[in-house]
């Protein structure tokens, strides 16, 4: 299967915009008017509630790590350089194809879900550090956006000191390192919000509201 195929199918996989389906299709509203206006797992659980929001959470996980998995079609042997290579642009065109969904006029989420999908699948042990940062910085402060923050500068940091020596291609470590500045940068809104006290918490077990 050439590069090209395999990138398009891993952008379309990304593209499955599973906030925007579970919210019309089981609560009759669309997510992406109401909340942040993201169709995202952040927006998830501050609209739909925790058991919806973990629902959509792991689905947009699972469309970055089924993403990278079609690497296993290309011809790259599976401990080289170039399949690393591969597996990283693969999740990448997921994760733009989660921001950017084909299937719901281009308006989607902030891509960080499906990105832990996409290091799970390329490097599960790192995958489950963050994670394990994710939810404790979550269950710590209930905002989702700081768990999310947290989780991405922790990445380069577990590469770079850590796991350093199972990380061995130089493009994975510049990945990990871009990711903590993008994932920061995208947040920006968040973070000002953080700073004057406005942002939402995640309140646990809460039955879903419609607005806010």
């Amino acid at each position: 299967m050439t590069l090209a195929i395999l990138i398009i199918l891993a952008y379309l996989i990304g593209s499955v915009p599973t906030a925007v389906w579970v919210s019309k299709w089981v609560y009759g509203i669309d997510i992406r008017e109401h909340g942040s206006g993201n169709a995202g797992a952040t927006n998830a659980f501050r609209i739909l509630g925790t058991k919806a929001g973990a629902a959509v959470m792991a689905a947009d996980m699972m469309k970055g790590f089924l993403a990278v998995k079609l690497s296993i079609f290309s011809q790259f042997p599976w401990t080289s350089e170039p399949f690393v290579n591969l597996q990283i642009f693969l999740g990448l065109a997921a994760v733009l194809g989660h921001i950017f969904p084909i299937w719901a006029e281009f308006r989607g989420g902030k891509g960080i879900a499906t990105l832990f999908g996409m290091i799970l699948s390329i490097h599960p042990i790192v995958a489950a550090s963050l994670v394990l940062v994710f939810f404790l910085m979550l269950l710590i402060t209930r905002y989702v956006s700081l768990s999310s923050i947290a989780a991405s500068i922790a990445f380069p940091l577990l590469i770079l000191f850590i796991f350093n020596a199972q990380a061995q291609e130089l493009s994975y470590r510049l990945f990990a390192i871009a990711t903590a500045f993008l994932v920061v940068l995208t947040h920006h809104k968040n973070i000002s919000r953080l700073i004057s006290g406005n942002e939402n918490k995640v309140p646990f077990f809460r039955k879903r509201k419609h607005r806010e």
